[in-house]
């Protein structure tokens, strides 16, 4: 019975020691994680507005938007469009004329779509197709064959976001 008790305590604080250790490692990574996230959407953005001298964050209730300027002319916005795909969760960042009529470009964040089939809409043959076009035409972008849920949810997704900014920015 000392023995299994002896046993037990060595183990509770050998985890209590390895919890203790992954929380302070947890803490001290925060920074470096919310810098590196801010860093990846700057570099979004510039990539999908490579026009835009300047970005302003801006809120709406639970979305991540940024006005875009061009010296100080409002250029577009950017937006990061969350919605439901086949697999889980997509996160879009889509760049809008400043009129949120049209869409200049999108970039897929995050996505956890089948590989090889769903995750095709990380693809420039897939993503191009939102280059310079109108948010009514939308409808027009053709689907990844075997993809077919997961691109019609980008497609959804994006026409959503695109009326939620129309709301609350006009």
């Amino acid at each position: 019975m000392k023995l299994i008790l002896k046993i037990s305590l060595v183990l509770t604080s050998i985890c209590l020691v390895c919890a203790f250790l992954l929380a302070l490692v947890y803490n001290a990574a925060i920074p470096k994680i919310e810098a590196n996230q801010k860093q990846f959407i700057q570099n979004s953005i510039r990539q999908l507005a490579p026009e835009a001298t300047q970005q302003k964050e801006i809120s709406i209730n639970r979305t991540r938007a940024w006005e875009l300027y061009e010296k100080d002319s409002l250029i577009g916005y950017a937006a990061i469009a969350t919605g439901q795909g086949y697999g889980g969760q997509i996160k879009i960042m889509a760049v809008f004329s400043p009129e949120l009529t049209q869409i200049n470009g999108i970039k897929i964040i995050e996505d956890s779509e089948t590989p090889g089939l769903g995750s095709r809409i990380r693809e420039s043959e897939f993503r191009g197709q939102f280059e310079k076009i109108k948010v009514e035409n939308l409808t027009q972008v053709e689907t990844i064959t075997g993809a077919t849920i997961s691109s019609k949810a980008a497609i959804k997704i994006l026409e959503e976001e695109a009326s939620r900014l129309r709301q609350k920015l006009k």
